[in-house]
Protein backbone atom coordinates (compact mmCIF):
# COMPACT_ATOMS: atom_id res chain seq x y z
CA UNK A 1 0.00 0.00 0.00
CA UNK A 2 1.53 3.28 -1.04
CA UNK A 3 1.83 5.26 2.23
CA UNK A 4 0.59 9.33 1.84
CA UNK A 5 1.19 12.10 4.01
CA UNK A 6 0.46 15.98 4.13
CA UNK A 7 3.44 17.98 5.06
CA UNK A 8 3.56 21.58 6.64
CA UNK A 9 2.07 23.12 3.93
CA UNK A 10 -1.81 22.04 2.83
CA UNK A 11 -2.07 20.22 -0.23
CA UNK A 12 1.73 19.61 -0.28
CA UNK A 13 2.43 15.83 -0.22
CA UNK A 14 5.03 13.09 0.65
CA UNK A 15 4.11 9.99 -1.09
CA UNK A 16 6.09 6.46 -0.45
CA UNK A 17 5.54 3.63 -3.00
CA UNK A 18 5.85 0.35 -1.52
CA UNK A 19 8.43 -1.82 -2.13
CA UNK A 20 8.64 -5.42 -2.75
CA UNK A 21 12.17 -6.86 -3.21
CA UNK A 22 14.04 -10.47 -3.14
CA UNK A 23 17.21 -12.01 -4.82
CA UNK A 24 15.99 -10.62 -8.55
CA UNK A 25 15.75 -7.02 -7.54
CA UNK A 26 12.63 -5.16 -6.45
CA UNK A 27 9.43 -4.10 -7.97
CA UNK A 28 7.24 -0.89 -7.03
CA UNK A 29 4.09 0.43 -8.56
CA UNK A 30 5.39 4.20 -8.69
CA UNK A 31 2.04 5.70 -10.05
CA UNK A 32 -1.28 4.79 -9.25
CA UNK A 33 -4.32 7.18 -9.85
CA UNK A 34 -6.91 5.33 -7.61
CA UNK A 35 -4.08 5.96 -4.34
CA UNK A 36 -3.51 8.89 -5.10
CA UNK A 37 -7.40 9.84 -5.16
CA UNK A 38 -7.41 7.76 -2.31
CA UNK A 39 -5.34 9.78 -0.22
CA UNK A 40 -6.88 12.85 -1.56
CA UNK A 41 -4.76 13.62 -4.42
CA UNK A 42 -7.11 14.30 -7.59
CA UNK A 43 -5.18 15.37 -10.98
CA UNK A 44 -4.33 13.94 -14.04
CA UNK A 45 -0.81 13.82 -15.52
CA UNK A 46 -0.27 14.30 -19.46
CA UNK A 47 3.30 14.74 -19.59
CA UNK A 48 6.71 13.23 -18.22
CA UNK A 49 9.53 14.82 -17.76
CA UNK A 50 13.48 13.20 -16.89
CA UNK A 51 15.76 15.91 -16.01
CA UNK A 52 19.65 14.35 -15.19
CA UNK A 53 22.43 16.88 -13.46
CA UNK A 54 25.90 15.92 -13.72
CA UNK A 55 27.05 17.53 -10.62
CA UNK A 56 26.28 18.25 -6.86
CA UNK A 57 24.53 21.52 -5.84
CA UNK A 58 23.10 22.33 -9.24
CA UNK A 59 19.42 24.07 -8.34
CA UNK A 60 16.58 23.60 -10.48
CA UNK A 61 14.19 26.16 -9.98
CA UNK A 62 11.98 27.81 -8.14
CA UNK A 63 9.57 27.22 -10.92
CA UNK A 64 5.54 27.50 -11.37
CA UNK A 65 3.43 27.90 -15.30
CA UNK A 66 0.77 30.54 -14.68
CA UNK A 67 -3.19 29.70 -15.69
CA UNK A 68 -4.24 28.08 -17.66
CA UNK A 69 -0.81 26.07 -18.27
CA UNK A 70 -0.71 25.62 -13.94
CA UNK A 71 1.20 22.17 -13.30
CA UNK A 72 0.48 20.03 -10.74
CA UNK A 73 3.77 17.62 -10.23
CA UNK A 74 4.47 14.73 -8.67
CA UNK A 75 8.69 14.17 -8.55
CA UNK A 76 10.47 11.35 -7.77
CA UNK A 77 14.44 10.54 -7.76
CA UNK A 78 15.93 7.75 -9.77
CA UNK A 79 19.52 8.45 -9.28
CA UNK A 80 20.73 10.21 -6.86
CA UNK A 81 19.23 12.75 -4.12
CA UNK A 82 17.71 16.33 -3.97
CA UNK A 83 16.60 18.42 -1.38
CA UNK A 84 13.04 19.57 -2.78
CA UNK A 85 11.15 22.60 -2.18
CA UNK A 86 7.69 23.84 -2.47
CA UNK A 87 6.06 27.44 -2.11
CA UNK A 88 2.51 28.73 -1.34
CA UNK A 89 2.12 31.52 -4.16
CA UNK A 90 -1.43 31.54 -3.85
CA UNK A 91 -2.63 35.01 -2.99
CA UNK A 92 -4.59 35.28 0.07
CA UNK A 93 -3.68 32.35 1.26
CA UNK A 94 -2.49 32.28 4.90
CA UNK A 95 0.52 30.35 4.30
CA UNK A 96 1.51 32.61 1.31
CA UNK A 97 5.85 33.07 0.49
CA UNK A 98 6.09 29.63 3.32
CA UNK A 99 8.40 26.94 2.26
CA UNK A 100 8.39 23.49 2.62
CA UNK A 101 11.68 21.02 1.88
CA UNK A 102 12.24 17.71 1.78
CA UNK A 103 15.08 15.19 0.57
CA UNK A 104 14.08 12.67 -2.33
CA UNK A 105 16.33 9.66 -2.87
CA UNK A 106 16.50 6.42 -4.11
CA UNK A 107 16.60 4.94 -0.65
CA UNK A 108 14.15 6.56 0.34
CA UNK A 109 11.90 5.69 -2.26
CA UNK A 110 10.03 8.71 -1.89
CA UNK A 111 7.60 10.89 -3.56
CA UNK A 112 6.74 14.58 -3.40
CA UNK A 113 3.02 16.15 -4.82
CA UNK A 114 3.11 19.76 -5.32
CA UNK A 115 -0.02 21.37 -6.67
CA UNK A 116 -1.18 24.46 -8.74
CA UNK A 117 -0.46 27.80 -6.66
CA UNK A 118 2.80 26.00 -5.54
CA UNK A 119 6.33 27.40 -6.99
CA UNK A 120 8.97 24.07 -7.17
CA UNK A 121 12.16 23.59 -7.17
CA UNK A 122 15.19 21.64 -6.26
CA UNK A 123 19.04 20.81 -5.44
CA UNK A 124 21.12 18.40 -6.25
CA UNK A 125 22.71 16.35 -3.26
CA UNK A 126 24.82 14.28 -5.44
CA UNK A 127 26.57 14.49 -8.64
CA UNK A 128 24.77 12.37 -11.06
CA UNK A 129 21.26 12.49 -10.10
CA UNK A 130 18.23 12.03 -12.06
CA UNK A 131 14.77 13.20 -11.34
CA UNK A 132 11.47 12.36 -13.16
CA UNK A 133 8.22 14.09 -12.64
CA UNK A 134 4.68 13.96 -13.64
CA UNK A 135 3.01 17.22 -14.57
CA UNK A 136 -0.78 18.50 -15.33
CA UNK A 137 -0.60 20.83 -17.93
CA UNK A 138 1.63 20.75 -20.86
CA UNK A 139 5.18 22.72 -20.79
CA UNK A 140 4.13 26.50 -22.05
CA UNK A 141 7.31 28.98 -21.83
CA UNK A 142 4.98 32.06 -22.53
CA UNK A 143 3.23 31.22 -19.03
CA UNK A 144 6.47 30.28 -17.28
CA UNK A 145 7.62 32.03 -13.85
CA UNK A 146 11.15 31.85 -11.93
CA UNK A 147 11.33 33.05 -8.54
CA UNK A 148 15.12 33.27 -7.20
CA UNK A 149 16.03 30.92 -4.90
CA UNK A 150 17.20 32.92 -2.19
CA UNK A 151 14.78 35.57 -1.86
CA UNK A 152 14.66 37.02 1.64
CA UNK A 153 11.35 36.87 1.91
CA UNK A 154 10.58 33.18 1.70
CA UNK A 155 14.12 32.50 3.52
CA UNK A 156 14.26 28.79 2.27
CA UNK A 157 17.09 26.97 4.25
CA UNK A 158 19.17 25.43 1.87
CA UNK A 159 21.74 22.67 3.02
CA UNK A 160 24.56 24.43 3.33
CA UNK A 161 26.98 21.94 2.29
CA UNK A 162 27.02 22.48 -1.48
CA UNK A 163 29.25 24.97 -1.76
CA UNK A 164 28.13 27.58 -4.63
CA UNK A 165 24.79 26.61 -6.50
CA UNK A 166 24.85 26.20 -10.60
CA UNK A 167 22.31 28.11 -11.69
CA UNK A 168 20.92 28.14 -15.33
CA UNK A 169 20.91 31.90 -16.77
CA UNK A 170 16.94 32.11 -16.67
CA UNK A 171 17.03 31.04 -12.54
CA UNK A 172 20.12 33.42 -12.46
CA UNK A 173 17.51 35.81 -13.43
CA UNK A 174 14.68 34.87 -11.95
CA UNK A 175 12.14 37.91 -9.49
CA UNK A 176 11.64 38.30 -6.34
CA UNK A 177 7.69 36.73 -4.91
CA UNK A 178 6.65 40.09 -4.09
CA UNK A 179 7.68 41.67 -7.41
CA UNK A 180 5.45 38.94 -9.56
CA UNK A 181 2.11 38.82 -10.41
CA UNK A 182 0.89 34.75 -9.55
CA UNK A 183 -2.74 34.52 -10.67
CA UNK A 184 -3.36 31.97 -7.98
CA UNK A 185 -5.87 32.59 -5.10
CA UNK A 186 -6.60 31.03 -2.46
Amino acid sequence: MTEIRELDLPGVYEIIPKKFGDERGFFSETFNSDALRAGGIETTFVQDNHSMSSAKGVLRGLHFQLPPYAQDKLVRVVKGSIFDVAIDIRNGSPTFGRWVGLTLSVPKWNQIYVPKGFAHGFVTLEPDTEVIYKVSALYAPEFERSIRFDDPDIGIEWPEDLGTFQLSQKDSDAGWLKDMQTEFTY
